[in-house]
């Protein structure tokens, strides 16, 4: 699927689950549609499973944002305490659209315990209080991690959240970073389970390879490796110490998340001569997330310049990160864009694009670390491949199965809804005009627009009180779903609710 074809399906209010392999633009798509829902005036709340990943979008963990906190089980009654939590209720309030980015690294029972708190937030037993659900993730990539003491922890396709929600998926296929054709087969071979001599042979010829850029950041496995490599490298370098102060504003407990998931440190050490990452998106200064460089001087402000290794220097002046909802920042923290980048662990690289990097796999210790290592650079002539285990370039074997199900289910997706007449396929938002033909939507659901019976309205209660499910009661009614919310709405049943389902 392309990533027009999965904006139509986002924008028409189908809950969908988008997905695709390193490098498809997921996150570029994401925020395509958050801007489409701000400009419609349509309350989306915009969360991930890691700190890391709700700073790419500007929003909270889901865990902040539902009030689960680090709670992966509650019972009833805790989960109306939650619910109940002034600022979950009214996040819940004023959401219809709800997203989940890195929803592989989210477990079954989170995704679980996030859909129970917002059925009884919105005061509607449909999935999710009947909030417009996007998940988006790569279950190839880094999954779920239990806590000490916890039970192993499950994907979230395994939660009955994720069943009910009747998701559309979005596969994207397009590759947006690697255009080295042979590396992009590397990556796909490692990500269907298919790790032969040719990949084996062409990973070993990048052992210790020389590269062209020979400023490249090292990825490790473990935090203790990267710290040690950057202090080490930092001291070796003559000159004086640069210090940056993080600033920060706005609700107290946020401002602490914020920080915490920002790849800029709370206080930045550079010296002239210090490698570096920018951390932070800003295409017309001529930056991603990722790009590397060195410090070559100091501004007359006092900020870093810095020379990328494509020959740019940019002046590094301070960025900032924030919360939104609905429109208000609740908080925001200023700092220079940049990190030292010398070496980063695997698990903070996810997300960036890198054009060459020295990769450490020897410590490999979870299932698909050494495919989002590889996966951040663009080619494979970018890579000096120090070592790697058994376990760097293995990938979770149910994930298999499951990824042929998944790419199956979009093209199904995709063919049903080009098929359905394009008027069908338009954003429901509560101001749009009806201008087709009553006929023609009868086709579809014979009932609509029709009178409702005495017979029909006891049905349409009864199955509701029964715990139907909006959709089942339309097709038994030969009615729309939205023209069954708005029945329930009249009868007091339910609360509006803004897309169709």
């Amino acid at each position: 699927m392309t990533q027009e074809e999965a904006l139509e399906i986002l924008k028409a209010g189908h809950n969908v689950y988008l997905t695709g392999a390193a490098g498809t633009g997921k996150t570029y798509l994401l925020n395509e549609y958050i801007q489409f829902l701000k400009a419609e005036k349509i309350g989306v709340a915009v969360t991930a499973s890691t700190g890391i990943a709700a700073t790419h979008l500007a929003g909270l963990t889901i865990h902040s944002w539902a009030g689960i906190g680090v709670e992966r089980f509650a019972s009833d009654v805790d989960i109306k305490m939650m619910a109940a939590n002034r600022r979950v209720a009214k996040r819940f309030a004023e959401t219809d659209v709800l997203i989940i980015d890195e929803i592989s690294m989210l477990d079954a029972d989170r995704l679980n315990l996030v859909e129970r708190v917002a059925r009884i937030a919105k005061g509607n037993w449909e999935p999710f209080g009947g909030i417009q659900i996007v998940l988006c993730g790569d279950f190839f990539q880094l999954p779920p991690v239990a806590k000490e003491g916890e039970p192993p922890p499950r994907f979230a396709y395994h939660s009955s959240a994720w069943k009910e929600l009747d998701l559309k998926i979005c596969y994207l296929h397009e590759q947006y970073r690697q255009g080295d054709q042979k590396f992009f087969n590397i990556l796909n071979a490692i990500r269907q389970a298919r790790v032969d001599n040719f990949v084996i042979s062409n990973l070993q010829a990048q052992r210790n390879a020389k590269l062209a850029n020979k400023e490249v950041t090292k990825l490790y496995s473990h935090n203790v490796d990267v710290d040690a490599e950057n202090i080490k490298e930092l001291n070796r370098l003559p000159g004086k110490e640069m210090h940056y102060k993080m600033e920060a504003s706005g609700v107290p407990a946020i401002v602490k998340l914020l920080k915490g998931g920002c790849l800029a440190p709370e206080i930045l050490t550079v010296k002239k001569g210090a490698k570096v990452m920018f951390v932070k998106n800003n295409f017309e200064k001529g930056y991603v997330n990722g790009t590397l460089g060195s410090v070559v001087g100091f501004n007359d402000w006092g900020y870093p310049i810095v020379a990328t290794f494509n020959g740019q220097e940019i002046s590094a002046s301070p960025e900032t990160w924030n919360v939104e909802e609905n429109g208000k920042v609740l908080a925001k923290i200023t700092q220079v864009p940049l990190r030292l980048a010398w070496a980063i662990t695997i698990h903070k690289s996810q997300g960036m694009t890198l054009d060459a990097a020295e990769i450490n796999l020897a410590e490999a210790f979870e299932k698909g670390m050494g495919y989002v290592a590889l996966s951040r650079v663009r080619s494979l002539n970018g890579i000096k491949l120090i070592d790697f285990n058994e376990m760097a370039l293995q990938v979770h074997p149910e994930i298999l199965a499951y990824d042929k199900e998944l790419q199956q289910r979009s093209e199904e997706a995709r063919l049903k809804f080009y098929s359905l007449p394009s008027k069908y396929k338009k954003f429901k938002t509560e101001g749009n005009v009806r201008a087709y033909s009553v006929n023609e939507i009868r086709k579809f659901y014979p009932a609509a627009y029709q009178k409702w019976s005495l017979e029909e309205e006891k049905n349409l209660v009864d199955n509701f009180k029964e715990g139907a499910k909006i959709k089942v009661i339309a097709k038994n009614l030969g009615r729309k779903s939205g023209a069954i919310r708005s029945r329930l709405k009249k009868l007091g049943l339910i609360k509006n609710q803004r897309f169709e389902k």
